[in-house]
């Protein structure tokens, strides 16, 4: 399997500092040269766009060889994106860019978008933690770089390419690295997870991790971002740039917790994990005025990413499943009703008069479902190995 290391760059003088950032610029405006004359002619395959925009690129742009074909290389995998998230749908929300829209506009990059470089013009030394990159200046070398001993460890194995990104004023490399994937254990059991708002993860066994320390904290960023707003002067408008994407670190930083935990207790237990399938909630669900931003700053979908590759690291089988009904299903008797969802945390069911915590009864539901699919071979089994 693939995963991402993150290395942020410490240019030396701020002379390497603009090489870096004319370098993004110059890329990402050939890309758009690229694009255009991609959209333009239809040519969407790697082979017959280089032949067409290669030389053109290289001598507007003062680019490399290998430099060139990297742009058009990353202009042909934005259009291949873009045609995966069409034929899934993956468009925007209903009423908002329809696929006629995306399909009928060339692929426009930022200035500062990502650039990838291959081994020919990215060349690492870990042991004196330092890269050596190509830029439009000229080869810059000895460019230190710093991470984390997990990321240190990880790039020991790295192969393929690595994009340079510029975020706020600094430098970063993200590495590719291929590790490999343990085979799945057959489970003997099924760990049953319910996602939500109040309590972003409930588990079968009764644990529950709370959302309230994240949704405190959204709600002070969201007013702390409204006094700033209003206040409309350079150093309101500086604080903002200061703090921006801090509530999106903090809240990734709690879901890598909550998936560790979750994987760890099922790699522990030999069970499998078993997730709602919750794609397209925000469509179906109506919320009121005041519930609006807790709903669409709910990272569902990140946490269940992360369960799902910390799961394949450590050979842990993910089963995802149906999420109708499982707050209204009694766990114990299988009664289906909407008054058995007494209140948000209480669950109390009419014919067998069983009460529990409702998002325990849920995820109970939600294991015992993923269970049946399981014997179904609804899912794709495993080869079993032994522990």
């Amino acid at each position: 399997m693939k995963i991402v290391a993150q290395v942020k760059l410490l240019p030396v003088s701020a002379y390497d500092a603009d090489a870096l950032a004319a370098t993004l610029r110059t890329c990402n405006r050939a890309a758009n040269v690229a694009s255009q004359v991609a959209f333009a002619k239809g040519l969407k395959r790697r082979n017959v766009l280089q032949e067409a925009v290669y030389h053109r690129i290289k001598a507007d742009f003062d680019l490399g060889a290998q430099p060139a074909v990297r742009v058009v290389k990353k202009v042909c995998d934005a259009y291949a994106t873009v045609k995966a998230n069409v034929r899934a749908g993956n468009y925007g929300p209903p009423g908002s860019k329809s696929r006629a829209w995306v399909e009928s506009k060339p692929v426009v990059f930022r200035e500062d978008a990502a650039q990838p470089y291959d081994d020919r013009i990215l060349t690492w030394n870990l042991d004196a933690r330092t890269v050596s990159i190509w830029t439009v200046a000229g080869r810059v070398k000895g460019v230190p770089f710093i991470c984390s001993p997990e990321a240190m460890r990880l790039l020991a194995s790295r192969k393929g390419e690595s994009d340079l990104v510029m975020r706020d004023g600094m430098f970063f490399l993200y590495a590719t690295i291929d590790v490999p994937e343990p085979p799945v254990s057959e489970p003997d059991g099924f760990l049953g997870v319910d996602l939500g708002i109040v309590n972003i993860a409930t588990t079968s066994d009764g644990e529950i991790m709370s959302g309230r320390q994240v949704n405190r904290y959204r709600k002070r960023r969201r007013d702390l971002r409204g006094k700033l707003q209003k206040k409309r002067t350079k150093s309101a408008a500086r604080a903002l740039k200061r703090n921006r994407r801090r509530e999106a670190r903090y809240a990734t930083q709690r879901n890598h917790i909550i998936a560790k935990k979750l994987v760890h207790t099922a790699e522990r237990t030999s069970r499998a994990i078993v997730l709602e399938d919750l794609g397209g909630i925000r469509q179906r669900v109506t919320a009121k005025k005041d519930q609006r931003a807790r709903l669409h700053s709910w990272a569902f979908a990140q946490l269940g990413a992360f369960v799902e590759y910390k799961a394949r690291r450590a050979g842990v089988a993910v089963v995802h499943v149906d999420p109708r009904n499982t707050s209204r299903q009694c766990s114990e008797c299988w009664h289906t009703h909407r008054t058995n969802r007494v209140t948000q945390a209480r669950f109390a069911c009419r014919s067998c008069g069983i009460v529990m915590h409702a998002d325990h009864n849920g995820s109970r539901n939600i294991a015992h479902r993923g269970e049946a699919a399981w014997k179904r071979g609804a899912v794709n089994r495993p080869r079993a190995t032994a522990r």
